[in-house]
């Protein structure tokens, strides 16, 4: 496969993350949406390149599960779910509980390890497809959600194969790292858009929610986030309690379906600690890159760029439907 070389003077790390929102404004199609219903009366939004009616026995599906206030609209989602209907494959994303631009009903939300709805739309997916190879792709947070789950799930996945882009696997100190130098303007974003979202949720469930609107306001990082709301919410003790559990490093070796991991050494979010230090199993294939920034791998030139993910990961699963695995 082609390593990723960055676009002729575009290797800054800021640049390589933000430029895909400059050259990416608008969806390179439209999808197709669809509603499901979970077990406990919320609902979780689809986002397909085509009706799942029109899938082959043998044709593969690629899942997508998107970053921290991710949607179709980020550029890598509907860039990554074309590149899989142009390889003849179906592409389906799940919006995580409130992504879809819709707040969700429950008081719960998602986080780095809350895998329990990958789980109900894979089975559900499954049951509905039941001959066609699954592929999975993680981006960002939901790359470490995406190894937590196959690593609880192990020979029970439902998939052949999966990648992950980007994903903090150590998640304390990527919470970190997000409040240094330049990054601080990545959290102020997420932040931004995580505390409206929080606003609405208190709006619709006051007594259900951890906290009120005027303490929301004053969360100023991601820490302060987690540690007044994803962790009361989900049961976790503190923020540091949430990473320590679901933090994906440790459990690669868990990890029993083929698996790709591409990091970039220098990802404005992360740190050296999201790089595995132990040997990983044969199954894995570590992909780390010098340049990138956050989910960018921008390669070509500023006249005429290349998003190097849409071609290197339906080329990695490419591999497995030309040897026949699936």
């Amino acid at each position: 496969m082609t390593p990723f070389e960055p676009a002729s003077g575009l290797a800054n790390a800021h640049v390589q993350t933000l430029l895909p929102r400059f050259l990416r404004r608008n969806p390179l199609f439209e999808p197709l949406t669809q509603r499901i219903e979970t077990p406990d009366g919320d609902f979780l939004d689809l986002a397909w390149t085509a009706s799942p009616e029109t899938c082959t026995d043998a044709q593969p599906v690629m899942i997508l599960f998107h970053g921290l206030e991710g949607s179709f609209h980020s550029p890598y989602a509907h860039g990554l779910l074309h590149a899989a209907h142009q390889q003849g494959w179906l592409g389906v994303m799940m919006h995580f509980r409130g992504c879809s631009g819709e707040i969700n009903r429950q008081p719960r939300s998602y986080h780095s390890g809350e895998t329990q709805d990958a789980r109900y739309f894979i089975e559900w997916l499954r049951q509905r497809l039941p001959t066609q190879p699954l592929f999975a792709v993680g981006v960002s947070l939901g790359g470490n959600m995406l190894v937590n789950y196959l690593a609880e799930h192990q020979h029970d996945s439902h998939l052949t194969a999966a990648q992950v882009i980007s994903p903090p696997l150590d998640l304390a100190s990527c919470s970190s790292r997000i409040q240094q130098g330049f990054s601080k303007v990545y959290q102020q974003y997420l932040l931004g858009s995580m505390k409206r979202n929080l606003g609405k949720k208190i709006q619709a469930l006051p007594e259900a929610m951890p906290l009120k609107h005027d303490q929301a306001e004053k969360i100023r990082t991601l820490w302060q986030f987690d540690e007044q709301v994803t962790a009361p919410l989900h049961g976790f003790d503190n923020a540091d309690d949430y990473y320590r559990r679901c933090s994906g490093l440790g459990k690669l070796a868990k990890v029993s379906i083929p698996l790709r991991v591409i990091h970039a050494k220098d990802d404005p979010f992360m740190t050296d600690a999201v790089i595995p230090s132990e040997p990983l199993p044969e199954h894995i294939d570590y992909d780390l890159c010098h340049k990138g920034g956050h989910v960018g791998f921008v390669s070509g030139s500023w006249r005429k760029p290349d998003f190097w993910l849409d071609r290197t990961v339906p080329e990695w699963f490419g591999k497995f439907v030309d040897s026949g695995i699936c």
